[in-house]
């Protein structure tokens, strides 16, 4: 009877060993790490991305599980590059980290785990828990306008604001610094995503406080 009673005993542990082991396990897998896979790298970088940097990109999502697709923006509205700033959430966190340190033409494959991706809930199509994969291509890396140096260079009347006048003037001498220029609408599709995502007060300038993102005390 004694030993029955050990045995038992013994079996209720390693099964809620083994219980605790999947537990850990399973969120292991959810959290996970960004997998980056370099396909193609210019030979020449003349700026790699890093956070708060302006970046216009081509992606492609890709389930994990069996390869469908559930995002392409060449087809995604008017198929343009996407522009966003890294590092700031306005995309995935598990994209926001893979495209870090990346050249101007240069190209990844990224695996993104749910944790870092659409989580436990899934975003349509994506499902619940699913890993996901990008086909990433960098166009343009441009100085992002976070930082103190780019406010003060970009804040012409020194106002500490930035009208559109402003950012459209920094933004043409660091795109045609290679001597292309690039006509006006090019510059106000940019113009546009930048005030409707940082213009908070829709006053049509932005200001000190809507810039520094970060929260930064040096503005």
């Amino acid at each position: 009877m004694m030993w029955r009673l050990v045995s038992c005993t013994l079996c209720l542990l390693v099964s809620a060993q083994l219980s605790l082991w999947c537990v850990w396990a399973s969120a292991a897998e959810l959290d996970g790490e960004v997998k980056i896979e370099v396909v193609y790298k210019p030979e020449e970088c003349t700026q790699k991305s890093k956070r708060g940097d302006l970046i216009n990109v081509h992606y492609d999502g890709f389930l994990a599980k069996d390869g469908s697709q559930f995002y392409c923006s060449r087809s995604d509205k008017t198929g343009h590059p996407q522009w966003f700033v890294l590092g700031v959430g306005q995309i995935i966190k598990g994209l926001d980290l893979g495209m870090e340190d990346m050249c101007p033409g240069e190209k990844r494959k990224i695996t993104v785990p749910p944790g870092l991706a659409f989580g436990e809930k899934g975003k349509d199509p994506v499902p619940p828990n699913a890993t996901v994969v990008f086909e990433v291509e960098v166009y343009s890396v441009s100085r992002g306008p976070r930082s103190m140096e780019a406010f003060e260079m970009m804040d012409l009347d020194k106002d500490s604001s930035l009208s559109k006048e402003e950012v459209k003037q920094y933004l043409q001498l660091d795109y045609e610094k290679d001597g292309k220029p690039r006509d006006a609408a090019f510059y106000e599709k940019i113009m546009a995503d930048i005030f409707r995502k940082n213009d908070q007060d829709s006053n049509g300038h932005i200001s000190a406080k809507e810039y520094n993102i970060y929260g930064h005390d040096e503005l």
